[in-house]
C-alpha cells in the first residue's frame, strides 16, 4: 500500500515538473525571438553610432575650413581696402 502513495506522489510531482517546463518552453520562444531582435538593433545602433562620428567629424573639419576661408577672405578684403 505505502508503495502505490510513493508511486502515486513520484508520479504527480513528474506531472507538476513535466507541465512547469512546458510552461517555461513556451515562455522561452518569444524571449528568444526579442533577444535576437535586441541583438540586431544593437548592432543598428553601433552602426549609426560609427556613421554619427564620422559626420561629427566631417563637420568639424568643415568648420575649420570655413573659418580659415572667412580669414583669407578678410585679409583679401584689407588688402583691396587699402
Amino acid at each position: 500500500m505505502v508503495k502505490w502513495i510513493v508511486l502515486a506522489v513520484v508520479v504527480l510531482a513528474l506531472v507538476v515538473l513535466a507541465l512547469a517546463v512546458r510552461s517555461l518552453q513556451a515562455r522561452l520562444v518569444p524571449l528568444r525571438r526579442a533577444a535576437l531582435t535586441l541583438l540586431a538593433h544593437q548592432d543598428r545602433a553601433g552602426s549609426l553610432q560609427a556613421s554619427a562620428l564620422a559626420v561629427q567629424e566631417r563637420v568639424a573639419d568643415l568648420q575649420q575650413r570655413a573659418e580659415i576661408t572667412q580669414q583669407r577672405i578678410a585679409v583679401i578684403r584689407a588688402k583691396r581696402g587699402s
